[in-house]
């Protein structure tokens, strides 16, 4: 709110380059022309016009207590700026401020082209990006994506698999009506249940010249609560999504259940988890899938699909001393995958290996637990760059030609 300073008419006296009338310059018989100077009356339009000019006499000697008052505001920019100076927003660093009792996080605005928020009836720890057949590189509005996602209920028998598809409600002749994108998105889901909540979840690699279709399975990994791995073929899900409306479409009671589960990490759960895929020579489907799972005690186990489905190595690989907290495949070395650990260090595999012990490793890291670690897939292929996340708030990127064994 704009703050005024009240001034009454009798104080705006004569002086020399101002009139002590509120209206428009005028012309005193016998007087030369008197103007407005530096102040500019915002209310001259009140001003009665058939009413005469009184003469300064008459002014100074007017009922002074029925002398009228008049707000004096700010000029608009001076407003303005004050305003933006009191609600300039901050950005939030975790670590670095604090919320007090009333305060809550909002989003900027001016950062998004797009943004919709949504609820979920449980909690959801993690989600992935589903591929579409809806084309590459997708720029116009209204959007559609597809999500999948876990809940962490408050009993381990309510939890569920949800393959959400998020879509305006505007159709193709509204895409260029501004009103229309400003329309609330649609939200629609498919759920199946999920033995335990969800800790992470992973949808797998899919080739570049991907075409979905019935026959070819969708692939998602989820570690539970529980200390198992779930692998589920979510394409009934989808299909059933892109259905039409009150087409009765059911879903298979195949889909309802894991086509496999990884039981090697026994009562332990874990966070960690990462797909890798051979592809076809035509880049138009899946020849074979790599899954990799790390817990809480430090074990990583390996899981690869076969000509009947999957398949888990009885052997873990055993470098780390604590829980791990993430793990990735290279982008360029189809046998290669990196993990992070709470044991503060980054450690490089090759399955290859006998013996299931890292290749390279640098301990102390990061002077806490390392979250999370990523593999830069910009380096022209090589993949020689990382990123990783430490507990103590700290980013680091690291150059993987300069490790030594």
């Amino acid at each position: 709110m704009s703050t005024s300073k009240k001034r009454t008419a009798n104080d705006l006296e004569d002086t020399p380059g101002e009139s002590s009338k509120r209206g428009p310059s005028s012309k005193r018989k016998g007087d030369e022309e008197v103007g407005m100077g530096d102040f500019e009356d915002e209310w001259e339009d009140e001003v009665d016009s058939d009413e005469g000019v009184n003469d300064g006499e008459e002014t100074e000697q007017g009922n002074k207590d029925d002398a009228m008052d008049i707000d004096v505001h700010p000029a608009v920019e001076d407003e303005q700026a004050s305003s933006s100076k009191q609600t300039a927003p901050r950005t939030f660093l975790p670590g670095l401020h604090k919320l007090s009792k009333d305060e809550v996080l909002e989003p900027d605005q001016s950062a998004y082209e797009m943004l919709h928020r949504m609820n979920a009836a449980w909690p959801c720890l993690s989600l992935d990006i589903l591929r579409d057949g809806l084309g590459e590189e997708r720029r116009r509005y209204p959007a559609t994506c597809y999500v999948v996602t876990g809940t962490q209920a408050d009993m381990s028998s309510k939890n569920e698999l949800l393959v959400m598809k998020m879509s305006s409600d505007s159709d193709d002749e509204d895409s260029d009506n501004d009103e229309a994108l400003d329309e609330d998105a649609v939200l629609e889901y498919k759920s199946v249940p999920h033995v335990g909540g969800v800790n992470r979840v992973r949808a797998q690699p899919t080739p570049t010249n991907f075409t979905p279709s019935p026959s070819q399975p969708y692939h998602v990994a989820t570690w539970a609560d529980t200390g198992k791995v779930h692998i589920y073929n979510i394409r009934p899900l989808m299909e059933a999504l892109d259905a039409p409306p009150h087409s009765g479409s059911l879903l298979p009671e195949a889909a309802k259940k894991p086509v496999y589960t990884v039981t090697a990490h026994g009562r332990f759960e874990g966070f960690a988890l990462d797909w890798a895929a051979s592809f076809s020579s035509d880049n138009t489907s899946v020849s074979g899938l790599r899954l990799l799972s790390g817990d809480v005690t430090s074990k990583i186990y390996l899981t690869t699909s076969t000509k009947t489905g999957f398949m888990t190595s009885p052997n873990p690989f055993t470098s780390h001393t604590s829980s791990i907290e993430d793990l990735q495949w290279s982008p360029s070395e189809p046998t290669v995958f990196a993990s992070c650990s709470a044991d503060q260090s980054i450690r490089i595999w090759d399955v290859r290996v006998k013996g299931r012990k890292s290749a390279m490793a640098v301990e102390n890291a990061h002077d806490a637990d390392i979250n999370v670690i990523s593999w830069s897939r910009t380096t022209g292929g090589n993949g020689y760059l990382m990123v990783s996340g430490g507990d103590e708030g700290g980013l680091k990127v690291w150059d993987l030609r300069g490790w030594n064994k």
